[in-house]
């Protein structure tokens, strides 16, 4: 099981989503300026404080919700992740504007991810997904590596003649996020992890190459893919195509393969 370590690590951003000609109560907007800023306390009372706005209860209840999501995801105090739960569970879908409407369903993905539930979570993930085009560039591809890794942390639980029909949803939508981005961090790292946790390492191991030479095309994530892919490689791939050999020929195929990948690197800089 190999996780796409950067994106799914990030909180989604909030974005401020009012309609026109109507003000945010400012204790809602602080809060959401407070939780991009990964002050989770400030945000929970900022929040809080906004809940005396009729018309803020549940914006502000689901900013609480993701702030105390996020709190558990550092402390890993359950009250907190039974906090985010109730909370998600107060907010009044009809009283969101749309923006607001996809991060609810972010959090609920989110929460049961983190109760380890990944088969729902992908569902909702997958839903968020279909939105995504009000999101940010950082935040849909924070997004699609949740998606991913929800369906392999799933994948792995299932025995192998189930887990490839899983495992062919990520490929086949990486496959077409590479296209649409040919440089998109997610996309590059998933497209290689699924096809060698599908068992087709040699597809892995060009989906590995390609990762490595496209990662430029998006300069502000290349180095962190490339760490990813790197570590994936030397750490997952070599070793398991290393294993095919008889016992004998193990040590030595995993240096021959390692000395390509270096070299590989050392030609694609």
């Amino acid at each position: 099981m190999c996780r796409f370590r950067l994106w799914l690590f990030l909180a989604l951003l909030f974005t401020a989503v009012v309609p026109a000609g109507a003000a945010e109560h400012p204790s809602l907007a602080q809060a959401r300026v407070l939780y991009n800023a990964a002050d989770y306390d400030g945000a929970i009372d900022a929040a809080t404080a906004a809940l005396g706005d009729p018309a803020s209860v549940s914006p502000a209840t689901l900013v609480t919700a993701r702030a105390y999501l996020e709190r558990f995801r550092i402390r890993l105090d359950p009250s907190d992740l039974e906090r985010a739960r109730t909370a998600l569970s107060a907010v009044r879908p009809a009283s969101l504007m749309p923006r607001d409407y996809l991060d609810l369903l972010v959090g609920l993905g989110q929460a049961l991810y983190l109760e380890e539930d990944f088969g729902a979570a992908a569902e909702l993930f997958d839903v968020a997904l279909s939105r995504r085009s009000s999101l940010a560039e950082r935040d849909a591809l924070s997004l699609l590596d949740w998606w991913a890794t929800a369906i392999d942390r799933e994948a792995w639980r299932l025995p192998p003649d189930r887990r490839l029909g899983l495992l062919e949803s990520v490929r086949n939508r990486m496959e077409e996020e590479v296209r649409r981005d040919p440089g998109s961090p997610p996309a590059n790292y998933w497209l290689a992890a699924s096809a060698r946790a599908a068992g087709d390492l040699d597809r892995a191991w060009h989906a590995s190459v390609a990762a490595w030479v496209r990662a430029p095309l998006r300069p502000e994530t290349a180095e962190v893919l490339r760490a990813d892919i790197d570590r994936f490689v030397t750490e997952a791939l070599v070793p398991e195509r290393a294993r095919i050999r008889p016992e004998p020929e193990v040590a030595a195929a995993t240096a021959a393969l390692l000395s390509d990948w270096n070299t590989l690197k050392s030609q694609w800089q």
